[in-house]
């Protein structure tokens, strides 16, 4: 029995085709960084949001994974929040990787 598969290029929202794709990765991988933070630190929704400085529900809407909803900096500025350092590093693209990456440490 042969199974069809397609290898993945490491960025699901690209193998969807969607135009913003890079950008959705990026909020993706920052916002589960957020998501990690609050479920270690065992924070509350209320107590997430306090922190924060937002509402429950979009605590809940990060907690759910709908990371689409903020916008990069946004994010960055939650982790900021979460007493996370954010480093920004340019330089020249090479063929075949991705224009934006984010290395979690």
């Amino acid at each position: 029995m042969t199974v069809d598969y397609e290898t993945s290029s490491g960025n699901v929202f690209a193998d969807l085709g969607l135009d913003n794709a890079d950008e959705l990765f990026i909020r993706a991988q920052l916002g589960i960084q957020v998501f990690k933070i609050i479920r270690e630190r065992n924070l509350t929704q209320k107590d997430a949001a306090e922190l924060l400085g937002i509402k429950q529900p979009e605590v809940s809407a990060i907690m759910c994974g709908k990371f689409d909803r903020f916008s990069q900096e946004r994010l960055i500025g939650f982790l900021n929040r979460l007493e996370q350092k954010v480093v920004i590093q340019v330089s020249p693209h090479l063929e075949g990787e991705p224009y934006q990456h984010v290395a979690i440490s």
